[in-house]
């Protein structure tokens, strides 16, 4: 058994570093006069607003700011509400050489897909992150697997620098903080702090959760329809716990934005008798890209990873190659291991 001393330093030695790397993050920045920020490919609501509530906050500070990502070539349609003062450029439009490159998000290098190359051709390179699997590719990292959102890093950044939340800045950090805690599922009493200072600065939870998540098109719903009819439940898959799996296929696609296929996933993961979802997503022919959703017991990440992926302990995602059947043969396998299961408590089902 671990000693409760031994994880009370470790927790204090991590607290020191992050602390250290804040600082130092911090001291980059307020010095910086031309800034780069790019969110990690098919950007989220995390991605993009923390790139462009970091950039607003700098620009307060007179630096010239770009936001970026690619693919895809323009921002998701749910997203552009985060985005009305137009930072964000196309993939194009980034210079080659970046004096200071901010990756936020994107646990690798790889993840800033289009923009990949500009890790090597920057001066500085700031990694801002909260994935465990994060490579710490830059020259400066603020990377904390413990924080619920990166955008709860970009906050602590911000006030490092001593610059001022505003409506604008805050609406793109609680757009982080609620989609990636799962409309705060996953929230703990810091969470909520950190989102009632956020409201208090300007931003509108009814108004960033019907924008970002409770608007789709009508082309939504029947392609939901197909998706969710061909879905299977395998009750006797990871340990008993149940799997639920479906696949989107590129035909389903069809006149279909890309955050219109994400949401599956989350509609797929509320099986009650499954403790894991897994939705793939047809890229290309022979191409898929998966999500995978655990409520509690289950530790998705780690098959993620073994698929060439990553992400969290319960929501993770990875892309690969081959049959529809051969991918999903290859989680439920993957399922099986021991150390995927992260607890053994009784196989309740949950309706969370």
């Amino acid at each position: 058994m671990t000693s409760p001393l031994y994880v009370t330093a470790r927790l204090r030695e991590a607290v020191r570093v992050l602390t250290a790397d804040l600082h130092a993050a911090a001291d980059l920045l307020r010095t910086a006069a031309d800034v780069t920020l790019l969110g990690h490919v098919n950007p989220d609501a995390d991605a993009l607003g923390s790139a462009l509530a970091l950039g607003l906050a700098l620009r307060k500070r007179g630096a010239t700011v770009r936001v970026s990502f690619g693919p895809p070539a323009e921002v998701p349609d749910s997203l552009r509400c985060l985005d009305p003062a137009g930072l964000v450029v196309p993939a194009a439009d980034v210079p080659a050489a970046p004096e200071l490159l901010v990756a936020l998000d994107a646990g690798s290098a790889a993840r800033l897909g289009w923009l990949a190359d500009r890790v090597g051709t920057s001066g500085q390179v700031l990694v801002v992150d909260h994935h465990a699997s994060n490579t710490r590719y830059g020259t400066h990292h603020v990377v904390d697997d413990t924080a619920e959102a990166t955008a709860v890093l970009v906050l602590a950044l911000i006030d490092e620098l001593g610059i001022p939340l505003d409506p604008d800045i805050a609406r793109c950090l609680y757009a982080g903080l609620m989609t990636d805690t799962g409309s705060f599922r996953r929230a703990t009493s810091a969470t909520h702090r950190t989102a009632a200072r956020l409201v208090e600065a300007g931003a509108e939870p009814a108004v960033l959760a019907r924008e970002l998540m409770d608007a789709h098109p009508f082309a939504w719903l029947p392609m939901l329809a197909r998706v969710l009819g061909r879905a299977e439940l395998e009750q006797a898959a990871v340990g008993g716990r149940g799997l639920v799996h479906t696949a989107v296929t590129m035909a389903d696609m069809t006149g279909v934005r890309l955050e219109e296929v994400e949401s599956v996933v989350d509609i797929l993961r509320a099986t009650s008798e499954a403790e894991v979802a897994l939705v793939i997503k047809e890229m290309a022919p022979g191409e898929w890209s998966g999500s995978l959703r655990a409520k509690s017991a289950v530790d998705v990440r780690v098959v993620a990873a073994g698929m060439g992926g990553g992400g969290h302990r319960l929501a993770a995602g990875f892309t690969t190659t081959g049959t529809a059947e051969d991918v999903v043969n290859r989680v439920r396998e993957m399922l099986r291991q021991p150390p995927v299961i992260a607890s053994q408590a009784p196989r309740t089902r949950s309706r969370s």
